[in-house]
């Protein structure tokens, strides 16, 4: 399986090919979740002072509103006119594009968002990689660790074939455009090609076939 053939079918958006992450494009997606603080350390490097407040190894850009009550854990990149309501906790090594919404509650560990990207509230997102233009409603989760089976190991589904990853925390790759209904929960190595649906209260796992 060639890593880039991950990328096609999540398709997180060619700004992933063109951006900052350029570097790291070629490697899998649950190899960038899991050195995803080492990454954010090396992008903090290159931000410009003048466009960030940069302190503890959290850059929030002048642009961006944190709320008071927002718990934030560096490494993180916080990206222009992006939002954070209050109790929203960010942690683990994140990286922000632009525009992107957390509400109260939300939860977001060692990901990498891209621009417009919304998480309503109540949610949690691990390990993951999201497109752009994507909105997780209130109370979805993207589980990142198989906690009910001695195997811990993720593997993610390409057409008929299980592959295995090598990693025992990993979320999902979300396409562009994905809609994630309230209370519903993507399991660990979850692929989902650009303007998916995932409807309320229902499970996606594609490990099962689901």
């Amino acid at each position: 399986m060639k890593k880039h053939q991950i990328w096609r079918v999540g398709e997180v958006g060619t700004e992933f090919f063109n951006g900052l992450l350029e570097p790291w494009a070629s490697s899998a997606p649950w190899a960038l979740t899991s050195h995803s603080e080492a990454i954010v350390r090396h992008l903090l490097g290159t931000l410009d002072a003048s466009e960030f407040t940069i302190s503890n190894e959290i850059a929030i850009h002048i642009t961006a509103i944190v709320e008071p009550g927002v718990v934030l854990k560096g490494p993180l990149i916080l990206g222009p006119r992006c939002f954070v309501a209050s109790g929203a906790y960010l942690r683990g090594g994140n990286w922000i594009a632009e525009r992107c919404a957390f509400g109260p509650g939300a939860e977001l560990k060692s990901s990498f968002v891209f621009a417009g990207t919304r998480l309503a509230h109540f949610n949690f997102v691990g390990d993951s990689i999201l497109g752009g233009d994507v909105n997780l409603e209130a109370g979805s989760i993207i589980c990142n660790y198989r906690n009910e089976r001695v195997d811990k190991e993720v593997r993610i589904r390409v057409g008929e074939t299980l592959h295995p990853t090598g990693c025992h925390k990993f979320g999902a790759v979300v396409g562009d455009h994905c809609r994630i209904g309230a209370n519903a929960v993507l399991a660990p190595g979850a692929i989902l090609p650009p303007g998916s649906v995932v409807h309320r209260a229902s499970l996606h796992d594609d490990e099962a076939g689901v």
